[in-house]
């Protein structure tokens, strides 16, 4: 298939990115490649070798998932397209007569350990915890005789011949992770009434209260902020950039009136796009706050310049 085919995915095989890609009814039509990184997903489309890819971005109970911020927030520019939200919970994978006394090592994706972190301490408390690059590459690793047991989805044991010795592992109930279907920039997706915005942005200089004052472009115009992060940039100990999700479509006239104030506030932003919320959630628009009040005031305006106001 060309590359207008293929989407990527944090893999390999059997991860919780694929199933969640394959929850979108385009997959079937793609070709979906495996791929041992997020940045290595992403870059595939940055060169063109891929149409889209799928990364996880934030997880219910560890929050955000570093590498997929910091890979959106650096390198050249790419949009989010969609979003899927997928269950996650976590069976214990071994190799094939392994008993839980036998279990001294584990592995799985870092976010995983946060997830069942309870769960070893109280069945398996003695056991060494070692992060794979992906709950997928965990379970290759005990087929490989690496470790003893793999925290991964319960869809990937057939897939490395390995069997579920526990299932239904989680400490906190209805876990939920987001992934992002990623492209390179282009015009975002029509606005359905329940749509999500993303930005990064970095301040003009730090002063007190400058992190208020951009807090403050979304509070003035009604528009709620779904999750906010700070990630380092590199530049110094205290030098931070902000990666931000809030309710609306960037043609909506709230929204836009936000980021062009986060534009001429800050040093830089980076739009990472309007999209669909996968919950179908629409907002609650506070008075004031909907299309035709901005465009009653704008009139407003207009004829007051005019001596008509």
């Amino acid at each position: 298939m060309s590359p207008a085919s293929r989407y990527t995915f944090l893999g390999p095989e059997g991860t919780f990115t694929e199933a969640a890609l394959r929850t979108l009814p385009e997959a079937a039509t793609r070709e979906l490649v495996p791929m041992v990184s997020v940045a290595a997903a992403l870059d595939a489309v940055r060169a063109g070798e891929a149409a889209g890819a799928l990364v996880p971005i934030e997880n219910s109970v560890e929050g955000g998932v570093t590498a997929t911020l910091d890979e959106l927030a650096a390198g050249e520019p790419l949009m989010i397209y969609r979003e899927v939200l997928l269950p996650i919970a976590f069976a214990l994978l071994v190799r094939p007569g392994t008993r839980l006394d036998e279990v001294k090592t584990v592995t799985g994706h870092p976010v995983a350990q946060p997830q069942v972190r309870k769960w070893l301490a109280r069945e398996l408390p003695n056991a060494q915890w070692e992060s794979a690059a992906s709950n997928a590459d965990g379970a290759r690793l005990v087929r490989e005789g690496r470790y003893d047991a793999a925290f991964a989805g319960e869809f990937a044991a057939s897939t490395y011949g390995l069997d579920v010795l526990v299932g239904d592992i989680h400490d906190a109930e209805n876990a939920m992770t987001r992934f992002v279907l990623a492209g390179r920039p282009a015009r975002p997706p029509a606005p359905t009434g329940a749509d999500k915005t993303s930005v990064v942005m970095w301040l003009r200089e730090d002063h007190p209260g400058a992190l208020l004052e951009l807090l403050q472009e979304y509070a003035s115009r009604g528009v709620s902020m779904m999750r906010i992060e700070s990630r380092p940039t590199g530049e110094g100990i205290g030098r931070y950039c902000f990666s931000v999700d809030c309710e609306g479509h960037i043609q909506d006239r709230r929204i836009a009136d936000v980021l062009t104030g986060l534009k001429r506030a800050c040093r830089t932003v980076r739009f990472l796009g309007s999209y669909p919320r996968a919950d179908e959630v629409r907002p609650t628009l506070r008075p004031g706050t909907a299309d035709e009040d901005f465009t009653a005031a704008t009139d407003w305006v207009l004829r007051c310049m005019d001596g008509r106001g």
